[in-house]
């Protein structure tokens, strides 16, 4: 049986050029990433939000709004177990490489198609909704497309490696190298073999996380935890004896 013909990779050596494509931009990107959190933690705390336009407009949110969250929740879960889960593990606990692989094109291009599909209604709500396109920024719209150039070369990778193509398997150079990177021992030689649109994938992938902690991308990393402790806020108080005993903590139930 003759192995799949492998797609064309991106004319780059593992020269200067592959160095700083797949040793230098990671690193930047990841320092950038970290250090971009910690200083917007700091100095915009408030700016720290979606700025959510659901008052401006509901019925196109309420569809591609889940619609790209789902998708994308997917594509991470994905993402984790293909780059950070070696093969043989997967082999170990009696999954083989071709079920892994079948399950992982069909939910990727599920998921891709997903989030693609609802990123387009999102950019079209918030082009064709007059207010929500007033409080549009150009930080958002850099945002929007570096989102969907990263998700089109991603699903476009998949397609083309798998369904159209005659296969690709990217957990024996795409995931390699990603964790040689955080083993502090990159492995550029992976990379420079791996087909164009996996590495431009990855490119524009590095690219978004260097630019997510300046942008409304930063909400995906909280949670609004504080809501479950936080006392309750007593507008009026229907305690007829106000002002004959001190005044309760916010939190005490009214009326006991």
């Amino acid at each position: 049986m003759t192995a799949p013909a492998q797609p064309p990779a991106l004319a780059v050596e593992t020269g200067t050029g592959g160095i700083l494509l797949w040793v230098v931009l990671p690193y930047v990107a990841l320092a950038v990433f970290v250090l971009g959190h910690v200083w917007r933690y700091r100095y915009d705390k408030f700016g720290w939000t979606t700025r959510s336009s659901q008052l401006y407009e509901n019925r196109l949110l309420r569809i591609g709004s889940p619609l790209f969250h789902f998708g994308v929740l997917v594509v991470l879960v994905g993402h984790v177990g293909g780059l950070l889960v070696p093969k043989s593990w997967t082999e170990a606990v009696g999954i083989s490489e071709h079920a892994y692989h079948i399950g992982a094109v069909v939910l990727g291009t599920i998921a891709g198609v997903a989030t693609l599909g609802g990123l387009a209604v999102l950019i079209y709500r918030r082009r064709t909704v007059g207010p929500v396109f007033s409080a549009t920024t150009r930080n958002d719209k850099a945002m929007y497309v570096s989102l969907t150039v990263t998700i089109v070369l991603g699903l476009a990778a998949t397609v083309a490696a798998n369904v159209v193509g005659g296969g690709y398997d990217y957990r024996e150079t795409v995931s390699p190298w990603f964790r040689s990177v955080f083993y502090v021992q990159p492995d550029p030689d992976l990379m420079a073999g791996a087909p164009v649109l996996f590495q431009l994938h990855a490119i524009s992938a590095l690219l978004l996380f260097a630019a997510w902690p300046f942008t409304r991308l930063v909400h995906m990393l909280t949670a609004p935890l504080g809501y479950l402790t936080r006392p309750y806020i007593v507008y009026r108080s229907r305690d007829t004896r106000l002002g004959t005993r001190p005044p309760r903590r916010g939190w005490e139930r009214v009326g006991s």
